[in-house]
């Protein structure tokens, strides 16, 4: 969640540091800090609130320097305030830290080092890194956080840097995610590549338990047993312009009118001569050998793996489960050989998913990644990883992320079941053709959004209401009122539209409003029936559903209508009003759509 940027170079440290934490704000903070060393001295500042607080801070300081470190913090330890921002620092100020994650036995740590006489000043578990290296040093940075490492549990990216090492930083990483970007005369850390597409696009992806120092104009890496060596580097294909909102007046918005590309974009990498290709990811061997698919995750992620069961089962046959990843190593799940585990996560780094995976692959099962950032920890991880291709995501809010996830569960389901024989090429080939025809689909949607607008101001003014949908509308309904929950502060529950009678209708009154998914043919007579149930206790019922549902339209306040698609794929078009409804609403209630409060883009702790 937290964002780390560091630099050392022929640049100016505060520029580039506070530049590279402008493009982490996406992350979620609470407060901002720097440090650079200056006259061999380290100088630090920091500030509770926007990064802007610290900006305007720094406007009349003399921080000009050539090494620094900076962070956003998303408070664990500690409430937000200036003291428990990082960077922190040991009492003569001679080392200064920033850190990602969360490390375990810091109480006891604390306790030690109170014990020798060390005093701290802050509520955080990251003081205790400082202090600890501190304890340890005898005149060589590198060798002292080596030796401190071994006496931390948890989860970290770190950057260190010492006063009497005014040309060095030193990091370090386990679970949490750190990037080193490699420039001319100069190279930064970060905890997320936007921080430094600025300046690079040639990076190294630190491995976990990676150790590395950087100089101007050198990097070294030495693996956890502090051997030398040599990691890949990586030229990321998109630049910053990219994730610029190009004209729309919030990402979250302009990520929603990119799915249309993305939803292509992820066919063709998949689909080839009318194809579709998992080979590199799964052999036939494989196919036959697997008696059960797991698919875990967090969040929107969940959702999209809820879309990916039902796939599998109507379309290849195959016995599935989906597990919110922050339960799944704790419910000794049934893994074995035969177990096919697929995690997906949209940042890649997600804590929780990163711990079932390797959970699961501990107890033998062959590990999937499904996610959108190349080089992050899972798809590192992971078996093989297939990647989305959504690009950037910068609203925290997930919108295109999440439907190249479903696309990419759809398409692995249409593979498995030709490779298994349940259908014919013929029938593959119709079923790609129903998935090519949704980007067109959903641009319909998105040139008609004056209806989604006018619910939109009916919404805004409520505190409470409901989502339903039978079988996989369900899943659609959960991601819908998650989407309002998280960017609209309103409490929605979805829930199975027969379920709603067995208890909860009781909350229905008059003007309560329900959205009802209703795209599932089979089920549509029951959807029907449940809204008029509705009805008649005054709910105030906002319809998704097809066009051509005259029935459904008849008997809804609010009808917003899709286009005409196999059941199976109706879920990405239903999915889009939904998104729409969630941010038109945010909007008209005033809310910072692209940070809501709480929240990060990236949650790297459990």
């Amino acid at each position: 969640m937290c964002g780390i940027v560091g630099y050392i170079g022929k640049g100016d440290a505060k520029t580039v540091v506070l530049q590279g934490l402008e493009k982490l704000e996406y992350r979620g903070y609470d407060s901002a800090g720097i440090a650079v060393i200056k006259d061999s001295k380290i100088m630090i500042e920091k500030k509770k609130g926007k990064l802007k607080n610290l900006e305007n801070h720094l406007e009349n300081l003399d921080l000009e320097s050539h090494i620094g470190i900076g962070h956003t913090r998303w408070a664990t330890h500690g409430e937000p305030s200036d003291r428990n921002s990082h960077p922190h620092f040991t009492e003569d100020m001679s080392i200064a830290v920033v850190h990602n994650g969360i490390i375990e036995n810091y109480a006891t740590l604390k306790s030690e080092l109170i014990q020798k006489g060390y005093n701290f000043t802050s509520d955080t578990d990251t003081e205790v890194v400082a202090h600890l290296i501190h304890s340890i040093y005898e005149g060589d940075l590198f060798s002292a956080l080596t030796k401190a490492l071994k006496l931390l549990r948890g989860s970290y990216a770190l950057g260190v840097i010492h006063k009497d090492f005014p040309n060095e930083i030193i990091c370090t990483r386990k679970d949490s995610p750190l990037v080193i970007g490699l420039g001319e005369n100069e190279n930064l850390i970060a905890s997320d590549v936007p921080a430094i597409l600025k300046y690079t696009k040639n990076v190294y992806f630190l491995e976990d338990g990676d150790i590395a120092r950087l100089t101007a104009d050198n990097v070294e890496i030495f693996d956890k047993t502090l051997v030398p060596v040599e990691r890949e580097i990586k030229v990321i294909e998109w630049d910053y312009e990219q994730a610029t909102k190009g004209g729309f007046p919030h990402f979250m918005i302009k990520e929603i009118f990119e799915q249309p590309k993305s939803i292509e974009e992820t066919l063709n990498r998949r689909i080839h001569d009318g194809i579709i290709d998992f080979s590199d990811v799964l052999t036939e061997d494989e196919i036959k050998k697997f008696n059960m698919i797991h698919i875990v995750a967090c969040g929107t992620a969940y959702h999209a793996g809820l879309q990916g069961q039902y796939a599998l089962r109507e379309i290849s046959g195959v016995n599935s489960l989906v597990e919110i990843a922050s339960e799944y190593r704790y419910m000794n799940p049934f893994v074995d050989e035969n177990t096919l585990a697929i995690f997906v996560s949209q940042s890649g780094e997600t804590l929780d998913t990163l711990a079932a995976l390797k959970e699961a692959k501990a107890r033998g099962a062959k590990t999937i990644a499904i996610t959108n950032i190349v080089g992050s920890t899972i798809s590192r991880e992971a078996h093989k990883t297939i990647y989305t291709m959504a690009g950037p995501e910068i609203a925290v809010a997930s919108t295109k992320a999440y439907t190249t996830q479903v696309i990419i569960l759809q398409l692995l389901s249409i593979y498995l079941a030709e490779k298994k024989g349940r259908i014919s090429k013929e029938k593959a080939s119709d079923f790609i053709k129903e998935l090519y025809s949704v980007s067109e689909k959903i641009k319909t949607t998105l040139d008609n959004v004056d209806i989604i607008k006018d619910v939109a101001e009916f919404m805004k003014d409520k505190h409470n209401g409901f989502y339903i949908g039978r079988g996989v509308d369900f899943a659609t309904a959960l991601e819908g009122s998650l989407k309002m929950k998280e960017i609209t502060y309103i409490h929605t529950e979805a829930f199975p539209a027969g379920e709603l009678k067995h208890g909860s209708i009781a909350l229905i009154e008059p003007g309560t409003p329900v959205v009802v998914v209703a795209m599932q043919t089979n089920l549509l007579e029951k959807t029907i029936s449940n809204i008029k149930e509705l009805k008649a206790r005054g709910a105030h019922i906002i319809t998704v559903a097809r066009n051509s549902c005259l029935e459904a339209k008849e008997v809804s306040d609010e009808f917003i209508g899709v286009g005409e698609i196999d059941d199976v794929f109706s879920v990405l078009l239903a999915v889009i009003p939904l998104q729409l409804l969630s941010y038109f609403t945010s909007v008209k209630k005033g809310i910072d759509v692209d940070k809501p409060r709480n929240l990060a883009k990236s949650v790297t702790v459990e």
